[in-house]
């Protein structure tokens, strides 16, 4: 059986899989974004998450055949990877595992563990693609970086129309007044009070300001028209280097999947698309297949040796990982 453990920021999430594609148990814990707290951290979640999905399962750690830890910020920190290598196996008691960045948790899950890309567009934005064994990992340098295309990146530049806009600097449209009604503003220098003091720079609300700039763009705001169109462009961007880097011949054609609020937007999942037509190389665009601590599972399989066929695959296509205890 196969332990999948999908560490993301808010929480952990763990699923033991057979090799005929049945669930035998599963577990959420906190999240395991380890860099506030340290390695102890990951050290207590996995913990706790190994006991209690093998307890689900009614099974012990040693009878797992492999598992992968997808753990966020993995990778992010060379001096750490070490203590973040050996963290599980003082608890499965064994070396039969790997760790990499809960990234490839996502492209496993959507692509059910097969050579392609999986772009993300949510808060931020990151993109990994494998083929052959070789992974490649684009973007994710978080928004201080860049994060192009993600809600994030879309909410800045909204927040920036708007102040040009209420400047004069920028000739006024709807995204002005949408932006006024949400954040409720008697004067519009009171944004820097909403989002400085009172929401304190938060990313999750930051980011959440996409929404508006969207609603903007349904309402036929250029600007915020552009932005949305220059979000899908740059996430086709992430998806062409990847192919390049990790080595697909010219002639394939990449299997790519994506996932993440920002591709709501129709204006981003067009611009996406057309981006990607004007590549040299040819994609084969899919919705995700299974929930990111699936596809852990399924990289544990195809780590050890032993891929899930298809009629496996099929069955873990029907089951429900949104529980857990």
């Amino acid at each position: 059986m196969f332990l999948g453990v999908d560490g993301g920021g808010t929480k952990t999430a763990f699923c033991l899989v057979d090799s005929a594609g049945a669930v035998l148990g599963q577990a959420r814990t906190a999240g395991s974004y380890y860099f506030p707290e340290g390695v102890g951290l990951v050290e207590r979640v996995l913990a706790e998450g190994i006991q209690a999905v093998c307890a689900d399962a009614g099974i012990a750690p040693a009878q797992i055949s492999y598992a992968f830890f997808g753990l966020a910020g993995y990778g992010e920190a060379a001096a750490d990877l070490p203590a973040l290598d050996a963290a599980p196996r003082a608890v499965l008691g064994h070396d039969r595992y790997a760790c990499d960045n809960d990234m490839v948790c996502g492209w496993a899950g959507s692509l059910g563990a097969a050579d392609g890309i999986n772009v993300v567009g949510g808060t931020g934005s990151i993109c990994y693609g494998e083929k052959d064994g070789k992974g490649v990992r684009t973007g994710g340098w978080g928004e201080i970086f860049g994060d192009e295309g993600s809600a994030y990146w879309v909410a800045i530049r909204g927040l920036n129309a708007f102040s040009r806009m209420s400047d004069g600097r920028l000739a006024e449209g709807p995204l002005a007044e949408v932006f006024r009604r949400h954040l409720k503003l008697s004067s519009d220098l009171d944004a820097i009070d909403v989002v400085h003091n009172q929401w304190q720079g938060g990313r999750p609300e930051i980011a959440a300001l996409s929404r508006l700039v969207n609603e903007a763009a349904e309402l036929g705001d250029a600007t915020a028209t552009r932005i949305l169109s220059d979000a899908g462009a740059e996430l086709a961007q992430h998806v062409d280097v990847t192919r390049n880097r990790v080595g697909f011949a010219a002639e394939a054609v990449v299997a790519v999947s994506y996932s993440g609020g920002i591709f709501s937007a129709p204006i981003v999942r067009e611009s996406f698309s057309r981006e990607l037509e004007k590549r040299a190389g040819a994609y084969e665009l899919r919705h995700p297949l299974y929930e990111p601590v699936i596809g852990a599972a399924l990289y544990a399989a195809k780590l050890a040796g032993t891929p899930l066929d298809q009629t496996a695959l099929d069955r873990l296509a029907s089951v429900d990982t949104s529980g857990g205890n």
